[in-house]
């Protein structure tokens, strides 16, 4: 096998597994903070509720995201040493940015507010939290800016062959990295909000399945008290309840940001990537039209036998152009486009080794990059769609008595994720086979792009990241099952997990503990 595709599926894998990660974390630490927030301010012990159960939850997805991430870096060295000396000198700034300043923050006030619960002033350790929160969102900023120079170079010169950074301003905002950091925090909030929802719904439903809140002949709703479990009071229905709306709520905002915020991404990548964007859309053919559904062979380099079932005239000119009549480019006339300026074949020389002379494919694999597309954008509108609903069926207090719907409504907390994995890769398999894409709009600098295949070690075989590759993926499945087993226990446990001052008298003094809130 070649090292070149072990290395991809190993940064591929670990990469979209640490992304589901990220964007519960960026997107669950403010709806913490305002939890918090709300508790400091009225002093109702019901947001106090919400703010440790799922601040819990926050902590321990908090904690497997940063273990997963730090390979990112270590791969960056080992399987990947000829891009780390390409991009070495513009990546250096965002990425010390992000390692000095925004985690040094993160990490410090976390730990003060974990650790602050009854020590601290409630007002400092609310701003503990919500620095630690800032921190983390900063943090993104930071490693989009990073990612979105690979997408799109700007504010360097080539010097030597490598481009040198001579302008961070234009790095730092790059309108790529201005528009993918916004579709990223609301794909995040939408990921929360869907976090919340389904959870809070299982509880409500627990508490109709166990007899606790009864909906009587006249649709009044009885809540009650489980008489074995202090923790499942009048009060905690009243936590889930609020759980739910706000869930729903920030669900359907940070859906509609994501589809602003994409509209706007999706506009510039046509300008700036328009091979990524004509191969997500099957627009073989130069033309207006927006194929809904093509069928055939999406996995032709030269679009042969792939035929458009819906096509909508029109509207890929609109998503491209805000217009309805501007052609857009199709793959058909791209290819020998970006053949003609780039080549070809793969030059010859030590980086490709026996790479050289290599035909170079320039349409993404159209299957993963047309169905990723769409997988990204059905998913959101179905979570979005669901808390629309989740909001109409619990207008009198509670949740249907249905099973079915329950499950529905705990299965439907993975669809955020999968419109936030699928986005993720539709964003770095479009980019083949471009490690750093070229910049074609105005003011790019020429010859900044290097192709994936002079990118990874040259010394590094293919048994070692054959190997590194199992281990990798056999260790992440097992933080997998740690983290999924933690979040479910303490789900099922509900408040009383991360409050179990709720069902007994504490039997030593609750001050001894200080890690009770952390584990």
């Amino acid at each position: 096998m070649d090292p070149l595709d072990i290395a991809r599926w190993q940064f591929g894998i670990t990469t979209v597994y640490h992304f589901l990660m990220v964007p519960l974390t960026l997107g669950l630490g403010p709806v913490v903070g305002f939890l918090q927030w709300r508790w400091v301010r009225t002093a109702d012990e019901r947001w106090l509720r919400l703010t440790k159960f799922f601040g819990k939850l926050y902590l321990v997805n908090f904690i497997v995201g940063v273990a997963t991430g730090i390979v990112q870096e270590f791969q960056f060295g080992m399987a990947w040493s000829e891009y780390s000396r390409y991009v070495g000198d513009v990546f250096g700034a965002p990425l010390a940015m992000e390692g000095l300043f925004a985690f040094f923050f993160e990490s410090t006030f976390l730990g003060l507010w974990i650790f602050g619960w009854g020590r601290l002033p409630k007002r400092i350790h609310l701003a503990t939290l919500w620095i630690a929160v800032l921190g983390s969102i900063v943090s993104a900023f930071f490693i989009i800016v990073a990612n979105s120079w690979m997408q799109h170079p700007v504010g360097v010169r080539l010097v030597d062959g490598r481009p040198r950074l001579v302008d961070i301003w234009a790095v730092l905002t790059n309108s790529t990295a201005l528009a993918a950091y916004a579709h990223t925090i609301t794909g995040a909030f939408a990921v929360a909000g869907g976090f919340l929802l389904g959870i809070a719904w299982y509880q409500l439903w627990r508490r109709r399945h166990d007899g606790i809140d009864v909906v009587r002949a006249d649709r009044t709703l009885h809540i009650g008290s489980d008489p074995d479990d202090a923790g499942r009071d009048v009060a905690d229905h009243a936590v889930w309840i609020r759980a739910l709306r706000i869930g729903a709520v920030v669900a359907i905002v940070g859906f509609a940001g994501v589809a602003v915020t994409g509209d706007l991404q999706g506009k510039l990548l046509f300008q700036q990537q328009p091979m990524k964007m004509a191969v997500a859309e099957a627009a073989c053919e130069t033309g207006t039209g927006f194929s809904v559904l093509s069928i055939g062979d999406v996995g032709s380099t030269d679009c042969t036998g792939v035929t458009a079932v819906i096509e909508i005239p029109g509207l890929l000119s609109f998503l491209a152009n805000g217009d309805t009549t501007t052609t857009v480019e199709g793959v058909k006339d791209l290819l020998p486009a970006y053949q003609a300026e780039y080549g070809r074949t793969l030059p010859k020389g030590p980086l490709y080794g026996a790479r050289s002379g290599r035909p170079v494919d320039y349409v993404p694999d159209m299957q993963v990059t047309y169905w990723g597309f769409r997988i990204m954008i059905g998913f959101g509108g179905v979570a979005a769609f669901a808390a629309a609903v989740a909001l109409w069926l619990t207008r009198r207090g509670t949740v249907p008595a249905s099973r079915w719907l329950a499950r529905l409504a705990v299965l439907g907390i993975l669809a955020p994720f999968g419109a936030n994995a699928a986005g993720w890769i539709f964003t770095e398999l479009g980019r083949q086979p471009f490690v750093v894409a070229p910049n074609p709009t105005p003011g790019g600098v020429d010859g900044v792009f290097m192709f994936t295949a002079a990118a990874v070690s040259p010394g590094v075989t293919s048994g070692e990241l054959l190997f590194s590759l199992i281990g990798l993926a056999l260790v992440y499945a097992v933080l997998l099952v740690v983290e999924v087993v933690l979040l479910v226990r303490y789900v099922r446990g509900g408040v009383a997990a991360a409050m179990p001052e709720l069902r007994r008298e504490p039997a030593h003094d609750e001050d001894d503990d200080v890690l009770a809130f952390a584990y």
